[in-house]
């Protein structure tokens, strides 16, 4: 690029948004911006071949559209064309008509060409440039840059779109789930996904390749540009969708420039209206052999729901959510159920199958309680063993947000030696400073980094350590040391059973005024003076019978105070047997929800009073002593509760009908490494000498 960089290209085109300035707002300015930089990039691209498309259109008789379609392909060399005589130089020629003309430029591209520029809503705003006197203007600043392949190769336009984008979405102030990935970030993907293949050097490889939140294309690219770095003879065929117009319009045309079949990049939603269902008319391939995606983090799919939970619910395991659905609130594991249900089965031969890599956000890792819906998915996941690794990336690596990201790995073939492991790899540490952030990007990795984080995957060593920078909290020097960088577990090392640990209900009993009164709180009992009927003789009438009824039992319950002097009762039992001579006495016979209203309140828990039973002499348990525990499925249950549990509450006991399976994915917490405290010493030492500074700057102020 003539020793310009991508950024400055794309700093210098939105440079021209200076031109905009007051009709449009900053976060407006890539509205016009990008479309008609990708209509640039097609006016450069196709200027070599526009004299032999004219005359193609000049010298074709028939009538046949898809005739005259191949050939103007054919004399561009490009699946896209242009049969107007105008170019951006050329609409420069007549100022005044620069609106029209430019309209009439558009339409006169290919069909797929014009569909893009529809997407971006761009006649809009040539209308509205128009009418403030800015159109000629920003027209004029855009054919003075070129953007011509034999200066801006196709990966560099990759970037410039991106960049552009990136800016743009600053500009707009979108939230952090709504952004790209890094390059960089791309490439360590691609390497795990592909660097593990036996057959990547086989000549005329055929290998498809999907993204279902493909953006403006950058995992593809970079997934094909892999393929035929290690194989000049492969044929990678790339698939894509994404709902956002936008995106979808820079992905389109960048693979047209291309040369890849840009009808194969669906516009729509993934989830409600998946263009690679099995059952599509047009003909594309439902399932893939390599997949990779960057999903939104923590964007809710609240306007999916109804077709995602039907789904679920009459298809099962049949559809893609049978597993389950995580929280309204993120959708980041629906794309992960998503992107499973497109993978090819394996051959009794071993051939076959399917390779995932997909960015998440440290969520999908441990959210859920067991039984839950992310929990479930993740329990599904490891036990079809398919979980190969994760790999957990630096921070402050994506654009428009500093948070934690981890690559998530997975494969329906496993080689033999990962088969029922999952390998987990801190990579936190494996990055270097940008000279200069970009939005909240202030870390990368080199391509040296990338290499060693793709052998340390590849050697699946349990213990491996490197040689890894950090600060000295004391000094603040830059140091290395050794960290262990690499673990593999059992599927199994992931699950958990959680179990519900009740204790029994011990509760006194006793008959005083202050007891007798909380019958006024109880529900049932309040309930008595309710009627169901309509206001009228009938409603009063059972209204006046039932405060009969409340009045009744509150002078059985005096009765009580009489009888037991307000002795405290500690068997539940026994107060029962007090009671039912009392109801005997009054001639008031307690019905089972009246017995527990005032059971209820002449009760209080006691734990030195006896153990309460139900009918089958079994305790009963007490919800307000409940508690939970979580026992590793390696793990006998009976076991741990004997010696973690027991020791310190002789009289629990699990309730099993409860116990639910979970797995969470703790990554952190295994590569956790204690750090112990300074010494005391050198903490009052350096206390000491801030006490001495401070003393020595009152006395500077005293004296001046």
């Amino acid at each position: 690029m003539n020793a310009r960089t991508h950024g400055e290209l794309a700093t210098f085109i939105w440079s021209i948004c200076n031109l905009l300035r007051g009709p449009y707002k900053r976060n407006e300015y890539r509205k016009v911006i990008l479309p008609l930089t990708v209509l640039r990039r097609f006016d450069c691209v196709l200027a070599r071949t526009k004299e032999a498309v004219l005359a193609a259109d000049e010298g074709y008789p028939g009538d046949s559209p898809n005739v005259r379609r191949r050939l103007l392909e054919d004399a561009a060399g490009r699946p896209f064309y242009n049969t107007s005589k105008l170019d951006f130089a050329r609409l420069l020629d007549d100022p005044n008509q620069i609106a029209q003309n430019l309209g009439r430029y558009i339409n006169t591209f290919s069909p797929n060409v014009r569909e893009i520029m529809q997407r971006f809503g761009f006649e809009e705003h040539i209308a509205r440039m128009n009418e403030r006197n800015l159109l000629f203007q920003v027209v004029q600043a855009f054919s003075n840059v070129d953007l011509s392949p034999e200066r801006v190769d196709n990966v560099q336009m990759g970037y410039v779109f991106e960049e552009l984008i990136r800016v743009g979405a600053e500009q707009a102030n979108e939230e952090a789930g709504e952004h790209f990935t890094p390059r960089e970030v791309i490439r360590l993907m691609v390497s795990l996904l592909l660097s593990p293949e036996p057959d990547l050097g086989k000549g005329h490889l055929i290998k498809t390749i999907y993204d279902p939140a493909c953006g403006t294309g950058g995992m593809l690219s970079v997934s094909e540009d892999y393929l035929l770095e290690h194989n000049r003879e492969a044929r990678p065929h790339l698939f894509g969708q994404d709902w956002n117009d936008e995106a979808w319009a820079v992905c389109k045309a960048d693979m047209l420039i291309k040369g890849a079949n840009a009808d194969n990049i669906i516009l729509g939603d993934s989830f409600t209206r998946d263009g690679y269902a099995s059952a599509n008319s047009e003909g594309r391939p439902s399932r893939f052999d390599y997949m990779l995606a960057n999903p939104p983090f923590g964007v809710e799919w609240k306007q999916q729901k109804q077709a995602i939970e039907h789904e679920r619910d009459t298809l099962g395991d049949q559809g893609r959510f049978g597993a389950g659905t995580p929280r309204i609130n993120d959708g980041s594991l629906l794309f992960l159920q998503h992107m499973l249900s497109k993978m090819q089965p394996v051959a009794e031969d071993g051939t076959g199958g399917s390779r995932i890599a997909i960015v998440f956000n440290g969520s999908p890792l441990f959210t859920g309680d067991a039984g839950g819906g992310e929990s479930n998915i993740r329990q599904w996941i490891i036990e079809s063993d398919w979980l190969e690794a994760i790999v957990a990336l630096p921070d402050q690596l994506f654009y428009n947000t500093g948070i934690s990201t981890y690559i998530w790995v997975l494969t329906n073939r496993k080689e033999p030696r990962r088969r029922g492991k999952v390998q987990l790899i801190d990579g936190r540490q494996f990055f270097v400073k940008m000279r200069k952030s970009l939005g909240n990007k202030r870390n990368e990795l080199s391509p040296e980094q990338i290499d060693d984080l793709t052998r340390i995957h590849g050697a699946l060593e349990d213990g491996e350590t490197r040689e890894l920078p950090y600060e000295d909290p004391v000094t603040h020097e830059q140091r290395t040391r050794p960290r262990v960088v690499s673990k593999v577990f059992d599927n199994e090392d992931f699950g958990y059973r959680k179990v519900t640990v009740e204790r029994p209900l011990r509760m006194n009993f006793a008959a005083t005024e202050e007891r007798i009164a909380r019958i006024e709180e109880q529900k049932a009992f309040q309930n008595l003076a309710k009627s169901k009927k309509r206001a009228g003789p009938a409603h009063d009438a059972e209204v006046a019978e039932r405060q009969a009824r409340q009045e009744a039992i509150r002078g059985l319950l005096r009765s009580l105070v009489d009888q037991t002097a307000g002795e405290v009762v500690r068997d539940r039992e026994a107060f029962v047997e007090v009671l039912r001579g009392a109801e005997a006495a009054a001639d008031v016979k307690l019905a089972a929800a009246e017995r527990n209203a005032v059971l209820s309140a002449l009760g209080e828990r006691d734990p030195d009073a006896e153990v309460c039973r139900d009918r089958k002499g079994k305790p009963e348990p007490d919800t307000e002593l409940r508690d939970t525990e979580t026992v590793p499925l390696r793990e006998d249950v009976d076991a741990y509760i004997e010696r973690e549990v027991l020791p310190h509450v002789p009289d629990a006991w699990v309730d099993k009908s409860k116990t639910k399976i979970g797995y969470e994915i703790p990554l952190n917490r295994h590569f956790y490494v204690y750090e112990p405290p300074r010494p005391l010493e050198e903490i009052e030492s350096d206390l000491q000498a801030l006490e001495q500074e401070i003393t020595d700057l009152l006395s500077d102020v005293v004296r001046s």
